[in-house]
């Protein structure tokens, strides 16, 4: 396995490939058997693995956890290099921001980067599409690889690619979850045992809503104020929960039979995302 810190050595790397299809897996590193599972696909539809580890400060937002956000390179390596990954890279602040972080070109999405976590969390999206972008550039993959977890980042980048003629094949890879149906987070290290244990609500209430739908509830607005009442009484900070479009996150229409709810809500030091399909 090949670490690289600098552009230049990852392209020169790659080069070394020749013309194999390479796949991209990027992460903020802290890995968890999620990451894991798309270095798996990454691997199994590629015939050159990356991933990167970058934890981005552009997309934290003022009082959020970036000085915090758990840092575990030596880990993360061993884990790679066991998973047979090909070649990682993990850059340093200047290296992607070489004018700074203020003065540096974004990629915005508008409509999709500006809804659900985009609209509590101002400017994210664009520093998520941002800094992508400049991997998608950096290592020029074929496939890149992101949990359906953060749905609405799947989106956003697939947005971005498509409408950039970015010719890169953006896979989604279904969340990994607990036994308990908590999707597999970073972020879960900041949990107590007893905020673990209650964190399984969130997802034990979003298929609650998709039995509800599958059974023929088209009463959104309803389900989602039952929801989130049920969260708050359990403890949670509720930031949303949204029945939304499964492709352009806009509230459910006549014509739309690919849905996704939608959920982000604190418990603790946490701010814990999930979402489950459902077909209507």
């Amino acid at each position: 396995m090949e670490v690289a810190h600098r552009i230049v050595e990852v392209r020169t790397t790659l080069a070394g490939f020749g013309g194999h299809a390479v796949g991209l897996v990027p992460t903020m590193g802290n890995l968890h058997e999620g990451h894991l599972e798309l270095v798996r696909t990454c691997r199994r539809q590629c015939d050159v693995s990356v991933v990167s580890i970058f934890v981005n400060p552009t997309q934290f937002g003022p009082g959020e956890d970036y000085a915090n956000y758990p840092r575990t390179l030596d880990d993360d390596l061993a884990r790679l290099d066991e998973a047979q990954v090909d070649v990682v890279f993990n850059p340093d602040v200047q290296e992607m921001y070489p004018a700074g972080q203020d003065d540096h070109v974004a990629v915005t999405v508008p409509g999709l980067g500006d809804t659900l976590c985009g609209a509590s969390r101002p400017g994210h999206f664009d520093a998520v599409a941002t800094v992508v972008a400049k991997l998608f550039n950096i290592v020029q993959p074929k496939h890149a690889f992101f949990g359906e977890k953060d749905w609405q980042q799947l989106a956003v980048i697939r947005a971005m690619a498509r409408q950039l003629d970015m010719p890169i094949d953006v896979v989604g890879v279904p969340t990994v979850r607990a036994e308990s149906g908590l999707a597999l987070s970073s972020r879960n290290n900041y949990l107590s045992d007893a905020e673990r244990d209650r964190a399984a609500l969130l997802n034990a209430t979003l298929v609650d809503i998709k039995r509800a739908i599958s059974t023929g509830s088209q009463r959104y607005s309803e389900l989602e104020s039952q929801a989130a009442t049920l969260l708050t009484d359990g403890g949670f900070d509720v930031d949303y929960v949204a029945v939304r479009d499964a492709h352009r996150l806009c509230e459910p229409h006549s014509a739309s039979t690919d849905l996704r709810i939608l959920a982000a809500a604190r418990l603790g030091r946490a701010r814990l995302i999930d979402n489950v399909g459902v077909d209507r």
